[in-house]
């Protein structure tokens, strides 16, 4: 159905702390609440999940207007309907907006609720806020701080439950931290689909486990650790390697597919610590694969190239530009390849195609394609971030790796004689260790030595991605921005320049200075990009290509 026919949304009457508001017809009263400007408290309630009202954090005094004996609202001296209070406290988190409804956030019942509530909660809870992981970024911190009072009444002695109990491979719980708001049960149920926890004892004895001969090993076990409003989950990976408050915090995106979710990168002095989720509707919602969140540490390996070097001899930048160059220039055309990366950055990948012009090698250049299996949730098939891009810049043909069965037979047949790899091992095209030996030239990129590497002629240490800026476009054609949170190691360079300068050497043209520049002049050449800049992607990026529906098979466009 269109949406020129779908019909409108009812709006509906609200007062909210005194103040008269419009909500659209299904509206969660803590939603409401919030879009009014009166934040109310929760820890069982998740937007993205189901809502159990169970940790009465959430209670508010709420009404409905009075009515006459033949049910029409009383009407105040306001012109707004006179709200009869119910005499007590309502959860906000499991009901919707009402036509007329009264909501107080902020009274004196609302007030001693969550104390009462806050005091209930802290009774077993152990005074272990110095050595909690979760400390910084803690909601029962926080809201003790701010809605509980400042003394305990509980005499007795608390009850003590499992510690450092391993869920699964990488989630670790404190049972005693939990206070049994089940987020982590309903998001492995209803998001994750493998409805692996559960609660198990009685009343106080109440914890956490996993379901008899089951583990918590799915790939998004860490998402429970992000929505966990405690320290009882944690993520056995970070646990106590570093307080939070010490941590910089860049959004950028993922790079692991094509589903470019949105990231938070947490850095300090130069070493990434962790990555989290950062929400985006129209991407990845709040969550992120553990495969994706943990695959970062290859950034920080001792193996990292740090300098340029000539047939495995270290020398300057310039001499390695120079010495490329040089290569590139005494060889004709036909007898060079270039093979580029879904992995680039739109910038990089424009850059690319400068330097394809400027050697004349127009159709002898592809990119690799990474394949797997899309899990239904948020990995897609295809393994590289920017397959779009490459797309879009012409740097492939509509299936990504049509080209390269011509690129290997070339080299064995001896007609491709130089070869420029972006960021890429040769291998991985199908080609031997003794092949590549047999080339006259290999000038290469890339952050880590491979199979290629050691036969590379000329070797320039390139940038990973959470070391650069710019821009990729997603599987579903979003553009959306890298931002640096680490720098490189060593005289590693941003892979941008290093292009900026082979083409330089090998043409003669110039004038890109910053990462601005280059965005401007592919804004210029490319129309899908004009009128845009880095600044304007912002930070949950924007739709430039519109997602093209599948195409048939003979028999299904014949129905």
């Amino acid at each position: 159905m269109s949406t020129e026919s779908a019909a409108p949304v009812q709006m509906l009457n609200v007062q909210v702390d005194g103040v008269w508001h419009q909500f659209p017809k299904g509206t969660r009263v803590i939603e409401a609440c919030s879009q009014a400007g009166k934040f109310v408290p929760r820890y069982c309630y998740h937007a993205k999940l189901s809502s159990p009202g169970n940790c009465r954090m959430c209670l508010v005094e709420m009404g409905m207007p009075k009515m006459t004996p033949d049910r029409k609202p009383v009407i105040g001296a306001d012109g707004k309907p006179e709200i009869g209070w119910i005499p007590r406290p309502q959860i906000s988190c499991a009901q919707d907006v009402a036509e007329g409804m009264g909501i107080r956030t902020d009274s004196q019942m609302a007030r001693e609720c969550r104390q009462g509530v806050m005091e209930f909660l802290l009774i077993n809870h152990p005074l272990d806020c110095p050595i909690c992981d979760q400390a910084g970024e803690c909601r029962l911190q926080e809201f003790s701080v701010e809605y509980g009072q400042g003394e305990s009444r509980f005499l007795e002695h608390k009850v003590k439950k499992p510690k450092n109990v391993e869920l699964g491979p990488r989630v670790t719980l404190d049972a005693e931290r939990c206070i049994l708001c089940t987020r982590c049960i309903r998001f492995m149920k209803e998001v994750a689909h493998d409805d692996v926890l559960g609660i198990v004892d009685r009343g106080s004895f109440n914890t956490i486990a996993c379901h008899p001969e089951r583990i918590l090993d799915s790939n998004y076990s860490l998402n429970t650790v992000d929505i966990c409003p405690v320290g009882a989950l944690t993520s056995s990976d970070f646990r106590f390697k570093m307080r939070v408050w010490f941590l910089k915090e860049t959004k950028t995106i993922d790079v692991n597919c094509g589903t470019g979710s949105n990231i938070t990168i947490g850095s300090r002095e130069n070493k990434i610590y962790r990555i989290t989720p950062r929400e985006n509707n129209d991407v990845n919602g709040v969550w992120l694969p553990d495969s994706h969140r943990l695959n970062f540490k290859y950034v920080g390996d001792e193996h990292r190239l740090k300098q340029p070097t000539v047939k495995g001899q270290p020398v300057e930048w310039r001499t390695a530009i120079a010495i490329a160059a040089e290569v590139l220039k005494s060889k004709p055309s036909e007898q060079i390849w270039l093979l580029a990366s879904g992995r680039q950055t739109n910038e990089e990948l424009f850059l690319t195609t400068r330097l394809i012009s400027a050697l004349n090698i127009k159709k002898q250049h592809d990119i690799l394609p990474r394949n797997g299996e899309a899990d239904g949730l948020y990995i897609a098939a295809d393994r590289n971030p920017n397959t779009s891009g490459a797309k879009l810049l012409g740097l492939t043909t509509s299936k990504p790796g049509g080209r390269l069965k011509k690129f290997v037979e070339g080299v064995r047949a001896g007609t491709v004689k130089v070869v420029i790899t972006l960021g890429e091992d040769l291998t991985k095209t199908g080609l031997t260790e003794a092949e590549l030996a047999k080339l006259d030239a290999i000038i290469a990129l890339d952050i880590l030595p491979n199979k290629t590497t050691p036969h590379a002629t000329v070797l320039l240490p390139a940038s990973a991605w959470v070391e650069k800026r710019g821009s990729m476009i997603n599987a579903k054609g979003r553009l959306q921005r890298l931002n640096l949170a680490v720098t490189a190691p060593g005289e590693a360079r941003d892979d941008w320049e290093i292009l900026r300068d082979l083409i330089l050497a090998v043409s003669g043209s110039n004038g890109l200075y910053m990462i601005e520049d280059v965005f401007k002049s592919l804004a210029a050449e490319v129309k899908e990009f004009a009128g845009l800049s880095l600044s304007k992607i912002g930070d949950l990026g924007l739709p430039l290509i519109q997602e093209k529906a599948p195409e048939l098979e003979p028999a299904e466009a014949a129905k």
